[in-house]
């Protein structure tokens, strides 16, 4: 009898759900990218995110960029212009922008795709401007903090220009952000406005829909107990939900190797397999890469879905001290990369942002 209300109760949960696809046919195919925080035992803070594209070609490096640098925001009549204020490590797609970072406060930015994206109109004229390339790595250069950050974009200094991506889809992106202290906050542009969420508790971020659609949808999952039915498409709803339960049930590891193993664990448990995606919606998409950010050993990792390896980048042995010069190491096939790399970093030019001719 226990077994067949267990059955019928699932079968109306897939049927709500169901009923949720086609109230909303964005739902299904909304489907890329995860970002996680996870807490440890020690009460440090460890940020993980799957990287899901259609383009398995997509140049990625992994840099390091010092305090010190002269930034401008790339594009339009009056870009803006800063000096970035900690060093970081970065990771760089398609060689036009910063995707992933850490920069030495514990400060990591995660950029994800958002179909839902609206820029708005810019006045060029009028307001200085930063391309999306740009938008993470704003943050790194210039935040130690969520709270400083979100203080900050209650008057954006900029508005932001996305042109095409080197693919020719759109450039639409939502940014998460998170501290050392566990601070966290999801920053969306809404029909050409800023919205953000900013709260301890936004410890999960997929893509469409829009994080409170998000929200609303992981709090009627939570009702029905994830150990009895659990979403299991690709789509952006069923990791988050997905996501949210196992990070809720994972242990919270005081031995450090251990709770980075757990963050590798659970973003692997969301990853899509290699070969899947959807050449008219990008953000149907393989996972090409994971990052892991230690945010209190500061140690960023990097997984990449070909090499048989993990690789990462120990803060504390590169040179972040003002007029050091800008490192990077290529992720390509047929180089695969494991271990530590900083001695393994070659000295470069800095890549230009979205847009920059």
């Amino acid at each position: 009898m226990k077994r067949r209300r267990s059955i019928t109760k699932a079968k109306i949960c897939l049927a709500f759900f169901l009923s949720l696809t086609i109230a909303n046919p964005i739902l299904p195919r909304a489907s890329a990218c995860t970002r996680l925080i996870y807490q440890t035992g020690n009460g440090t803070y460890i940020t993980g995110r799957t990287m899901d594209w259609m383009d398995p070609n997509a140049q990625t490096a992994l840099w390091v960029f010092p305090r010190g640098m002269k930034r401008d925001g790339g594009i339009g009549a009056n870009p803006i212009k800063w000096t970035s204020k900690f060093g970081s490590i970065s990771t760089s797609f398609y060689d036009i922008g910063t995707a992933d970072g850490m920069n030495e406060r514990g400060l990591v930015i995660n950029l994800l795709y958002l179909k839902e994206t609206d820029w708005g109109k810019v006045d060029e004229a009028k307001t200085k401007t930063l391309s999306a390339g740009a938008w993470g790595q704003y943050f790194l250069d210039n935040y130690a903090t969520v709270e400083e950050a979100i203080k900050d974009m209650a008057n954006p200094p900029f508005a932001i220009l996305a042109p095409a991506l080197p693919n020719g889809h759109a450039a639409g992106i939502h940014l998460s952000i998170s501290d050392a202290s566990g601070d966290s906050a999801i920053l969306e542009y809404i029909e050409g406005k800023l919205v953000i969420h900013h709260s301890r508790k936004h410890v999960v971020m997929t893509n469409s829909p829009t994080f409170d659609q998000q929200l609303a949808l992981n709090t009627y999952w939570e009702k029905i107990g994830g150990d009895k039915f659990l979403p299991g498409t690709i789509s952006a709803a069923d990791r988050f939900v997905r996501t949210t339960h196992h990070l809720n049930l994972s242990p919270k590891y005081k031995d450090q190797e251990l709770a980075v193993a757990s963050v590798f664990s659970q973003i692997r448990s969301v990853s899509v397999p290699l070969g899947m995606s959807d050449a008219n919606n990008p953000n149907i998409a393989m996972t090409l890469w994971r990052t892991v950010a230690d945010q209190q050993s500061k140690i960023f990792y990097f997984e990449s879905a070909i090499f048989p390896a993990v690789s990462w980048i120990d803060m504390n042995k590169v040179d972040l001290s003002e007029g050091a010069a800008p490192k990077t190491i290529r992720i390509e096939r047929g180089n695969p990369l494991s271990g530590e790399l900083s001695a393994k970093l070659v000295k470069a030019e800095p890549f230009k942002w979205l847009g920059v001719k």
